[in-house]
């Protein structure tokens, strides 16, 4: 009995670890039998009997233990293969909305060269986070947020020649650490190139970043800025379509920046204060936010909104 036990146990073994999946083994039967070696080895020790049995139930439990750690193995590579077809189905979902959208909208903002700016000491947690190019790395949050009475702390982290392909890497490293609450994400101008080859890689590395956002804060408010296009380039307009679709599909907010060259900041100023005498204390809208950033680029930065770097 112990000699066929102890060569069905390590062939057991191998054909698991080489299965990569944990489908089809129970593992409350293994401790099952764990725990029945264990009693076995516990009552020859009470009693005394120490032979080459007593040997081989060590052996035995040795390698039965091997199959706990390839159970846990194979369980951590099915999660592994689930979350990538999660991906891909959700990638689909997206390629399937654009197809139907008809594309109305025209964007007139643009997006340039990205600035890496490292977070300071003093920066706070929970706080609001502009992930932009070159056009938003010059935007003074701090003083906007001041004059428009923003009710939570902003921080501009934008990166120089981020592309979409390295933002999850980007984001996990320079903004996790801050556990932001809310995030405007505004990138894709050094994609074109990429996205005229395959958009289904430009949905997937979109849809890993609002994974990875929502992993580090599930309840954090996320927020898509398309794309500035003052020349109606056909490709940025399709990448628009996609940014969109994003959103929708996974019940974010899309910033469409035609709303922000109409900015009235006196009109916006007014309606701050009024709320902030009010004692309302929700947290100004995210769309509020954008308009008013991407408000002041378009009176402040003309020159850069209409020469966009569009290289991918």
């Amino acid at each position: 009995m112990l000699v066929c036990f102890g060569f069905s146990w390590p062939l057991n073994v191998m054909k698991a670890y080489k299965a990569r999946t944990a489908k089809g083994t129970s593992l409350p039967f293994i401790i099952l039998i764990i725990t029945g070696y264990i009693a076995g080895i516990t009552a020859k020790i009470i009693n005394g009997q120490f032979n080459y049995v007593l040997a081989v139930y060590f052996l035995n439990l040795a390698i039965v233990m091997t199959n706990v750690f390839v159970y846990i193995r194979n369980k951590a590579l099915d999660k592994k293969a689930e979350n990538s077809s999660n991906l891909k189905i959700r990638a689909a979902d997206i390629k399937n909305a654009v197809e139907k959208e008809d594309i109305m909208t025209n964007y007139t903002n643009s997006l340039d060269d990205l600035i890496n700016r490292p977070a300071k000491a003093v920066e706070k947690k929970n706080a609001v986070i502009l992930m932009g190019g070159n056009l938003d790395k010059d935007i003074p949050v701090s003083t906007l947020a001041k004059d428009f009475s923003f009710n939570f702390d902003i921080y501009n982290k934008s990166a120089s020649s981020l592309s979409l392909a390295a933002a999850s890497d980007y984001f996990q490293k320079t903004i996790a650490p801050l556990a932001p609450e809310g995030i405007l994400i505004h990138i894709g101008e050094n994609d074109i190139a990429s996205f005229k080859n395959d958009s289904t890689a430009f949905d997937d590395n979109y849809l890993t970043l609002i994974e990875n956002i929502k992993e580090c804060n599930h309840k954090c408010r996320i927020a898509l800025v398309g794309l500035a296009n003052p020349n109606n380039d056909k490709t940025v307009e399709l990448m628009n379509a996609h940014i969109k679709a994003i959103a929708e599909t996974e019940k974010v907010l899309f910033a469409n920046l035609n709303n922000a060259k109409l900015w009235n900041p006196e009109a916006t100023k007014a309606m701050s204060s009024f709320a902030y005498n009010m004692g309302l204390s929700v947290r100004k809208p995210l769309l509020d936010v954008a308009e008013i950033l991407w408000g002041w680029a378009y009176k402040n930065q003309q020159e850069i909104i209409m020469e966009p770097s569009l290289a991918g």
